[in-house]
């Protein structure tokens, strides 16, 4: 048995049931292996230790049938890279629109109501984890704080995977382990399709009140950041120049952005989706990240 565990959070909106929705996204984070990696599947395989925070049910009270996303796993299982039409929307005008929206709404947030509906739902997703109403976000950073600790217990290397909404809430609850908790566990961070370089975000994380080594998660050995093409979540893709202090603090040993010719090619009923994190598990250059963490500890 292997002593490395990877924890994945979630994104925002409804998920499947945790038990299907688990499933689901070891499926494609298998295959991401398996295409970047073929000689190390097969241990990959026998070894997984997945675990899903499965936060969704408890912030919108409700679950997504898991045939909504079967059939278009399926499909993308069967497909190894985009095509060209998926880079032609992918490079849009149309996406490069909705990116810049979203950029005049981060400088100027009082024109946010001025936005395209998806901004504006992307906005009001957020607000209601920020303001912590009902305790929600303290009860979420608890499932997580609670697996992290757990397998660090056990003896484990952890990576972290943070999928858009979910890399928001694994850096805060790393922030809270650091300097609330005290809690001696690090991690490895992968986050997929984040809104962190966004100036809306970083003002409301924890910690940002504070300077120094008090403002930042001091549990990150190394971070790993990843958007796709067409992404429009990940606005600002950048992260390196972001947070460098904490590389001048000393406290990370690295940050590296991926955001360079990689395509998001999962389709639904609605069309290409360069956001969705079965998408980004299925990607070979996802993929190698995580069979290379996997060798290198």
């Amino acid at each position: 048995m292997s002593n490395k565990t990877i924890i994945f959070i979630p994104g925002k909106n409804p998920k499947p049931p945790a038990e299907a929705h688990t499933a689901l996204l070891k499926r494609t984070l298998l295959e991401g292996v398996k295409r970047a990696n073929p000689d190390l599947f097969e241990a990959f395989d026998k070894d997984l230790d997945f675990r899903l925070i499965a936060w969704n049910l408890l912030y919108y009270d409700v679950e997504k049938d898991p045939g909504r996303d079967l059939l278009w796993i399926d499909n993308l299982i069967n497909i190894h890279g985009p095509s060209d039409e998926d880079i032609k929307q992918a490079n849009s005008w149309h996406k490069k629109l909705i990116r810049l929206s979203y950029n005049i709404a981060d400088l100027l947030p009082q024109l946010l109501l001025l936005m395209p509906r998806e901004i504006r739902e992307n906005a009001e997703g957020l607000k209601r984890y920020f303001q912590n109403s009902d305790n929600v976000a303290c009860k979420i950073r608890a499932l997580l704080k609670q697996a992290i600790i757990e397998a660090q217990e056990q003896g484990h290397q952890i990576l972290l995977i943070g999928h858009s909404m979910g890399s928001v809430i694994a850096y805060d609850t790393l922030w809270e382990l650091s300097h609330e908790v005290r809690h001696p566990a690090r991690v490895d961070l992968l986050t997929l399709g984040s809104p962190l370089g966004m100036r809306y975000v970083q003002r409301r994380l924890q910690g940002y009140q504070h300077t120094g080594r008090q403002r930042y998660p001091v549990n990150i050995r190394t971070w790993s950041n990843l958007s796709s093409v067409g992404d429009v979540v990940a606005v600002d893709r950048h992260f390196h120049d972001d947070f460098a202090e904490m590389l001048e603090l000393g406290v990370i040993e690295k940050i590296e952005d991926h955001c360079e010719g990689i395509y998001n090619y999962f389709h639904n009923e609605q069309g290409l989706n360069c956001h969705r994190s079965y998408g980004y598990l299925v990607n070979p250059a996802v993929g190698s990240l995580i069979a290379d963490w996997w060798r290198a500890h």
